[in-house]
């Protein structure tokens, strides 16, 4: 077994198994609900391939003087609608992404009136074409009315027409209204009051997200001030996450796998922070990590191509493990790249999409380390984990689950350093 799991961090990404990357999790090692404090869940480090174990609200004093930490911003949507059949039998919606040609999330969701969405659907074998379910929300300023129209059936999903009145109200003003939060499908209960507060971070800020970035739940006010008088710096990027993070890996080898695409937005004034930071650099959360190595892979895209366009700037799945694989700049060369690109198309955002995949054999080009949750059995998250810490992660779940460690989205996390 040690042979095999050596071996696969050997190989290219997709001839890996994906059998190589579970264990067992027991349902009741599943954190169904937050903390009374987010920062007092508990926080393993693994450092020079030891594991020991503190708690978040010390987190300030295993970090060195001089970091800088990296948070996705990302807010979630109360993206899950419950709609009332006449029968009285329920369809549920779960919006996803934009279905038409917006350039970013913010334009998106700033349509009024009437907007396209891809979605989840349940109970869509039971949903007539031509019904249109209608949902009815009374306010202080007078009733709301949603309808919700199904405008094709799509291979993994359906594109619905939403419709409202006022027809001035936002879409995330709808959602607001009319949804819940989403959470994650293993936490087998029905949301509650106090996950609209706890399933954001206290740094929310750019609406977008189906499911939270849940490294960062754990960060208080608190930890900011202590890490500001460490002089640990915090910078910000915004990935949307969207349900695919949920998504696992079924088929026997990664190749046969679909990593999902996600909004990807960052100040150029963040990345001209990551082209002047000379410290270590830890990413909070796995989309942030995935944010800023992107961000690697588009400074080389851009080197290559100074006239590439911005359809062509995204980082597919397989790209740097292939097309882009002998390509090697310093991260502060591709940092340059991708300010004089945002410079010279005029504008102060970089908006766009990645797909990146990290899994064993990806080469870390931007983070000395990651904080992060513990993640499902055979996800791409869990290859993620492998990638940094090499065939260490299994010794690093087995010490959380023998040691009473919460898991998934509410639970415990840890810092992992390369």
């Amino acid at each position: 077994m040690l042979q095999r799991q050596l071996a696969a961090f050997t190989m290219h990404p997709k001839d890996l198994s994906i059998v190589d990357f579970t264990y067992i999790l027991p349902p009741e090692r599943i954190a169904n609900h937050p903390l009374a404090e987010r920062d007092s869940s508990r926080l393993l480090i693994y450092r020079n391939d030891q594991i020991t174990e503190t708690v978040y609200r010390k987190i300030a004093s295993e970090l060195p003087s001089g970091a800088l930490l990296v948070f996705n911003d990302t807010r979630v949507l109360e993206a899950r609608i419950l709609f009332t059949k006449p029968s009285g039998g329920t369809i549920e919606i779960f919006t996803l992404e934009p279905a038409g040609s917006f350039k970013d999330m913010t334009t998106a969701l700033q349509q009024t009136g009437t907007v396209e969405w891809k979605c989840l659907v349940g109970g869509a074998s039971k949903w007539k074409h031509d019904f249109v379910p209608e949902k009815i929300i009374h306010t202080a300023k007078g009733a709301v009315t949603l309808r919700a129209e199904i405008r094709e059936r799509l291979t993994d999903s359906f594109c619905i027409r939403f419709s409202w009145t006022p027809a001035e109200l936002t879409f995330p003003d709808i959602l607001h209204l009319a949804g819940q939060v989403p959470l994650p499908p293993y936490i087998k209960r029905i949301a509650e009051e106090e996950d609209t507060e706890r399933y954001q971070t206290v740094y929310a800020r750019e609406a977008g997200s189906v499911a939270a970035p849940t490294a960062g739940l754990h960060f208080t006010q608190n930890i900011f001030r202590e890490l500001e008088d460490k002089k640990i710096k915090s910078s910000f990027v915004t990935l949307h996450v969207g349900a695919g993070t949920f998504r696992p890996v079924k088929s026997e080898r990664i190749s046969g796998h679909e990593m999902h695409s996600e909004y990807l937005e960052v100040n150029a004034a963040t990345i001209l922070q990551l082209l002047e930071h000379e410290g270590p650099l830890y990413a909070v959360g796995t989309t942030s990590l995935r944010t800023l190595e992107s961000l690697y892979w588009m400074g080389v895209k851009i080197g290559l191509n100074r006239d590439i366009k911005p359809e062509e700037l995204p980082v597919t799945q397989w790209e740097v493990y292939d097309l882009l694989k002998d390509i090697h700049i310093s991260v502060k060369e591709s940092m340059k790249n991708l300010l004089q690109w945002i410079s010279e198309n005029n504008t102060e955002r970089l908006i766009t999409h990645t797909q990146i995949i990290i899994a064993p054999g990806y080469k870390f080009r931007m983070i000395s380390g990651l904080i992060t949750n513990f993640h499902q059995p055979q996800s791409t998250l869990l290859l993620l984990i492998a990638a940094i810490t090499g065939p260490a992660w299994r010794d690093i779940y087995t010490y959380a689950l023998d040691n009473g460690f919460r898991f998934l989205s509410y639970g415990d996390g840890c810092l992992l350093e390369l």
